[in-house]
């Protein structure tokens, strides 16, 4: 067993204890009548004994007190315990009355003393401002038996009363912070829990947001090359089988890739989802700067020329290699839907220190173009959210006049150091 282990182990003695607290706790909140009747039924019994057993003769100023108003005040100091928790202002008024009673016959019954158990209740459960109040109601009765009956000195009984009122309070004082503390920690949890589940719904969403962009790409690139191989094939048929058959081949190499990028992608889904950590998936393995060269053979033999020129040696890392891979894919890829025949394609790479590296994707066709900002699919936005996970800008539109086509520019900026 792992020494750490075993001294932080709780001692058999403190666990019994905190699970009898608990469960007593427990108990106190489903039934709190039935556990505020056996209390003041304890005390009523104390109380009643202290009366018929004549034990308040010990302590009594005059003993020639009427048996019916011993009863009366023996009661009334002991049966108001019971509202002592839910209106323990209006107990220890009411008691106080009785004690006022209790101290000018001289009858000092013991039971005035469970005013301290009011006055505990009251700092527990009321603002501390109303202790003032109460304190001079229990010290009134004090007061009364000092001035009426003249036993002991007056800082010796004020004194020691005092004494009994503080440190009922402070008890009370004190259980109300820990209550309070404890409180405060329980709604934190509860808070942290609420907080924690809002970010894995968060966390899902961004997830799925991503996968819809991965699905986007991949499908709508393919879908688009064998749809302009389709159209080139069809064309061919007739003048030149050879052409024809090598589009055919060319659509299914096209189709096997995209079904092997499909199987990656929810291989990787499926094994996140094993694992019970689908939110945060990596998605990993994804295309990044060495299969470029792939994708741009896939567009040439869909029939858009394309061009590349590099500045610089890439150094970036797969996160920003596979944003540079997505934009380029699906600038080619509008450019195949849009651009209409005869148009061609120019890629520019510029590679930076730390990561920096500036994409510029431009096209020469005269195409109606819809990847603008009213386009309602998933191209342009799913290339502005890549980029902007990593502080970088993308820009989309038409080249300036008299040029025609569409130009779309990468930036991305030098890696922040963590």
């Amino acid at each position: 067993m792992n020494p750490v282990t075993e001294d932080r182990a709780p001692e058999p003695l403190t666990e019994y204890a905190h699970r009898l607290t608990r469960r007593l706790r427990a108990f106190d909140r489903r039934h709190p009548l039935l556990w505020d009747a056996h209390i003041t039924g304890f005390w009523v019994t104390a109380a009643l004994i202290d009366y018929a057993g004549g034990g308040w003769r010990h302590n009594a100023h005059t003993l020639d007190v009427p048996g019916w108003l011993l009863l009366t005040l023996s009661l009334g100091l002991s049966v108001p315990l019971l509202w002592r928790r839910t209106h323990p202002r209006a107990v220890l008024a009411a008691m106080a009355l009785f004690a006022l009673v209790n101290a000018w016959t001289g009858a000092a019954l013991q039971a005035a003393l469970l005013q301290l158990a009011v006055v505990f209740h009251v700092a527990l459960r009321r603002p501390l401002r109303d202790l003032w109040w109460a304190t001079a109601l229990v010290m009134a009765p004090v007061l009364v038996s000092v001035a009426r009956h003249g036993e002991g000195t007056w800082d010796q009984q004020v004194g020691s009363q005092l004494m009994s009122i503080t440190v009922a309070a402070l008890i009370g004082i004190t259980v109300r912070t820990r209550r309070n503390y404890t409180e405060a920690l329980e709604d934190r949890a509860r808070r942290l829990e609420t907080e924690r589940d809002q970010q894995a719904r968060l966390a899902t969403a961004t997830e799925r947001a991503r996968i819809a962009r991965e699905m986007h790409d991949i499908i709508g690139h393919n879908l688009s090359v064998i749809t302009g191989l389709a159209d080139g094939g069809r064309y061919a048929a007739a003048k030149s089988p050879e052409r024809a058959a090598q589009a055919l081949d060319a659509i299914a190499t096209t189709s096997r890739q995209a079904l092997t990028e499909l199987r990656r992608l929810l291989d990787v889904m499926r094994e996140e989802e094993q694992n019970g950590d689908l939110v945060g998936a990596d998605l990993t393995p994804q295309p990044g700067l060495t299969d470029l060269d792939q994708l741009l053979d896939v567009v040439r033999s869909a029939g858009l020329p394309v061009h590349t020129t590099t500045h610089g040696r890439p150094t970036l890392p797969p996160g920003r290699q596979l944003t540079v891979y997505r934009v380029i894919q699906e600038a080619l890829t509008n450019t195949l839907k849009h651009a209409g025949p005869g148009a061609t394609a120019e890629i520019e790479l510029s590679y930076e220190d730390k990561g920096a590296v500036t994409v510029t994707i431009t096209d020469t066709g005269n195409g109606c173009r819809t990847d603008g900002p009213s386009r309602d699919g998933r191209g342009l936005p799913g290339m502005r959210e890549r980029t902007a996970l990593y502080g970088g800008t993308l820009e989309a539109g038409p080249r300036p006049h008299p040029e025609q086509g569409w130009r779309v520019r990468l930036h991305l900026p030098e890696e922040t150091p963590q």
